[in-house]
């Protein structure tokens, strides 16, 4: 059975980009493109020849590098249909329900707007693994730049129905601030106070936080957790529809 091999690294300030890689197939796909040149240089520590970049979103942070890697590569670029004006270079259009076949392998995709209108997720059943972008942090997720609250709680509300077993890979490195925060809402939450420390040692070891897992984020991060009493009660909203306790606990973190 072919393997999937995945290759984290930093770039930008707080951004991380991704390689993924079939060997049996020799294909190799980054996640979105944030610096061509922090790209280049993972490829040539891996070994490895770029065929594809899988776009989560437009933000420059995430495209600045498609142009440059697409004129040395000829790499197919894949992003969402949504905003397909918007992403540099773009080949292959997909949305809501599409598959898009890398390798061996097949990445579905998801519309997962609030960050952005158009953002979309790929998650990779065989490999379990999704690739979030902007849209779900370790212990976070992504400002409501283009939608409401009850959009982006449509959209964590899909990546929440994966299997849990599932590793999600994000855009940035914002975990420390992030479980500060989360503290702030949950206290009580004992899984939260050990990860919060756990993140801690990890970051002061320079260690990244990114992949998480779905079931960790299901047990420590408010912002899948508005069905939390203890959150529900510290925000005064007991009973309340949970797109609208989402969205409470994502304003407060906008001005924490």
């Amino acid at each position: 059975m072919a393997s999937l091999d995945i290759h984290l690294f930093p770039c930008l300030s707080d951004n991380y980009g991704v390689l993924i890689h079939d060997a049996e197939n020799n294909v190799t796909a980054s996640i979105d493109a944030p610096e061509a040149s922090a790209v280049k240089k993972a490829l040539a520590e891996k070994g490895w020849t770029l065929t594809h970049i899988l776009t989560t979103h437009y933000h420059a942070d995430h495209t600045d590098g498609n142009m440059e890697l697409k004129g040395e590569t000829g790499c197919i670029i894949v992003g969402p249909k949504n905003e397909a004006d918007r992403v540099p270079g773009i080949d292959v259009q997909v949305g809501d329900g599409d598959s898009y076949e890398f390798g061996a392998f097949t990445a579905k995709v998801f519309d997962t707007p609030g960050h952005t209108a158009g953002h979309i997720t790929y998650w990779f059943p065989q490999a379990n693994v999704a690739f979030a972008g902007d849209t779900l942090f370790t212990l976070g997720c992504g400002r409501l730049f283009e939608g409401t609250a009850e959009t982006m709680w449509t959209s964590l509300s899909k990546i929440k129905a994966l299997p849990p077993e599932t590793v999600i890979y994000s855009g940035h490195e914002y975990t420390q601030s992030n479980a500060g925060f989360a503290l702030t809402v949950e206290p009580g939450n004992a899984a939260l106070q050990a990860r919060a420390k756990e993140i801690s040692d990890m970051r002061s070891r320079g260690e990244p936080t990114v992949p998480t897992t779905l079931v960790r984020e299901l047990e420590t991060n408010p912002f899948l957790r508005p069905d939390s009493p203890e959150i529900q009660t510290n925000l005064g909203m007991e009973g309340r529809e949970l797109w609208e306790v989402f969205g409470e606990v994502r304003r407060r973190k906008d001005n924490a």
